[in-house]
């Protein structure tokens, strides 16, 4: 997508979703796109979809124009929105497919094969004739992705896919993404508020804020950019008696027959003055690295920047 961007209303009382905005997801990569409650995730998912018309701004799915070749565009995906509601209760898993396959043009001799691998493949063939109301949360997740894959669509775009799941079933979906990225080679762009769910599968994290992308880098790199001043100290043995010698900020925690300082906002002065420390007091020293913070200090680093405005996507140049 290349300067994107949606205008409610007009005037004085306009409103922007999404201020123009650049973004690139190339085959076979899952990106992460994170931000706060009405920072504009799913308008840019539905914008996408061709649920809503952008104000600005053009989208091009694997080459097609979603304005100028809108039934080519939507072929190219396959989309599970936000909410439960993306199947029909009524109908059985099996039927649910067939429906979604003949709407999307395909011969029933088609669809048949497809749905069936895809219900065996997600634990559901079993129970394929049961209807969607009678499933749990997960299982009708597991309904709605099949759906959305039953016309083997490069790109999936995902709104908050294991929003009200529980730990077993989110742990199925997580492994069935992963498998659908590596295995199968789809486009992913996904939006999720569990951090650690989007950190384990992105390749690529993009933040929005305010409508405005303010970073857009692969996963590493954006964690490795904000590890500065962090560093992790692994000490032999215990360190009950120099918890005094912990820095502020600083904790440590035990890790078999070893202990695990972190040491956050720590410069290089005060690093070297706690290695000092620890060889004064005759502690074995086992390693000392740079550690990385998690996505989600990351994010809430960002979003929460207080820099006077909304500032532009770090990291490279977008590519259109």
């Amino acid at each position: 997508m290349s300067g994107l961007g949606k205008v409610y209303g007009r005037g004085e009382t306009a409103f922007a979703a999404v201020k123009p905005t650049t973004l690139s997801v190339p085959w076979g990569q899952v990106i992460g796109l994170l931000g706060p409650n009405g920072a504009g995730k799913t308008t840019i998912i539905k914008m996408i979809s061709g649920l809503i018309t952008p104000s600005t701004g053009r989208i091009t799915l694997g080459g097609h124009d979603v304005a100028r070749d809108r039934s080519n565009a939507v072929r190219q995906i396959g989309a599970v929105l936000e909410g439960s509601r993306n199947v029909y209760w009524p109908l059985s898993a099996w039927e649910n497919l067939m429906y979604f396959g003949r709407l999307k043009g395909l011969r029933g001799s088609e669809i048949k094969p497809r749905a069936k691998r895809l219900l065996t493949e997600l634990g559901l063939w079993e129970r394929r004739h049961e209807t969607v109301g009678s499933f749990s949360r997960g299982m009708q997740q597991k309904v709605a992705v099949s759906a959305a894959l039953i016309t083997d669509p490069p790109i999936i775009l995902l709104d908050e896919p294991t929003l009200g799941l529980d730990v077993e079933a989110a742990r199925t979906f997580k492994d069935w993404l992963a498998h659908l990225a590596s295995d199968e080679g789809k486009t992913i762009l996904l939006t999720t508020h569990q951090l650690e769910v989007a950190q384990e599968l992105s390749d690529r994290i993009a933040v929005i804020k305010d409508g405005v992308i303010i970073a857009d880098l692969p996963t590493d790199e954006l964690l490795s950019r904000h590890a500065e001043n962090r560093f992790e100290v692994r000490v032999a043995g215990q360190f009950d008696g120099l918890i005094h010698a912990l820095p502020e900020g600083a904790n440590a925690e035990p890790d078999g027959d070893e202990t695990r300082v972190r040491l956050r906002d720590a410069d290089n002065d005060a690093l070297y003055a706690f290695l000092a420390q620890l060889r004064a007091a005759g502690v074995s020293l086992v390693s000392v690295a740079q550690a990385q913070p998690s996505l989600e200090e990351v994010f809430i680093r960002l979003i929460h920047a207080d820099d006077g405005a909304t500032r532009p996507a770090e990291g490279k140049e977008p590519r259109t």
